[in-house]
């Protein structure tokens, strides 16, 4: 196969396993990170305690994660199709690669979140700040490097499962590298799909450290920050108020 012959097809499954990547990572992005917050404030000492929804949450997790995502694909087959009436191409593919990783993501927002300082908590609290202040002005914004680091690995581990959905017929590079590298013995074809793939892990890696580093010096951060044991929320004092005032 000469190059003018392999450059479309790389073409067409380039931008196919981005639009699968980037769609996935996403809905992973909105489904995973209020689910790992959520693991945060319902734990013991959380401002939401609920052991019991917490173990349950944190038990479908688990099992979502510790399922071979290949069986996972196959086992969503039906759900797929009542999603987008077809098991195979791209948007087929969205639907298992978002559900496996948004209990991966939502692991990450877990651990990141609870790398913020607990003070910052107990500051807000002292001033009358619900949860959801809690959430929106400490946990998230002080967590965002971590968070950008999570979204890089999440991305990374999506071009992967996408390469993996290839072997069912899902488009992409894994397809690609399947149909002519693998059946037809187009062994250059499958060292190119090869490179491109080590290009661009390269790139989303560097990008994401680089953000993750600057907004971390921004934030004046010298090292990570003390685990978080969240306090349940207490009606603030009145003194405490005056006292900031």
């Amino acid at each position: 196969m000469t190059w003018s012959e392999m450059q479309p097809l790389l073409s067409e499954e380039c931008w196919n396993t981005l639009y699968m990547v980037g769609w996935s990572t996403l809905i992973a992005i909105v489904g995973g990170l209020p689910l790992g917050v959520l693991l945060v404030l319902t734990d013991r000492g959380g401002l939401l305690q609920n052991v019991l929804a917490n173990r349950v949450i944190g038990q479908i997790v688990n099992v979502a994660r510790s399922m071979p995502f290949i069986i996972l694909m196959v086992a969503l087959m039906g759900f797929t199709r009542w999603i987008t009436g077809t098991t195979i191409g791209r948007e087929a593919a969205i639907v298992p690669l978002a559900i496996g990783a948004i209990p991966f993501f939502a692991r990450l927002v877990e651990t990141a979140v609870r790398e913020v300082d607990g003070g910052l908590v107990e500051a807000v609290q002292s001033m009358g700040g619900n949860v959801w202040t809690v959430v929106r002005k400490v946990l998230v914004p002080e967590s965002l490097p971590s968070l950008i680091s999570s979204t890089t690995t999440t991305i990374v581990a999506l071009i992967g499962y996408s390469a993996m959905a290839g072997t069912v017929g899902a488009g992409g590079l894994g397809d690609l590298a399947i149909r002519y590298g693998y059946q037809r013995f187009e062994t250059e074809l499958m060292w190119i799909i090869v490179g491109i793939l080590a290009v661009v892990i390269s790139a989303i890696q560097f990008a994401g450290d680089y953000a993750a580093r600057s907004l971390d010096r921004r934030g004046g951060r010298s090292g990570p920050a003390p685990r978080l044991r969240l306090l349940k929320a207490k009606k603030p004092l009145a003194a405490d108020v005056d006292t900031v005032a």
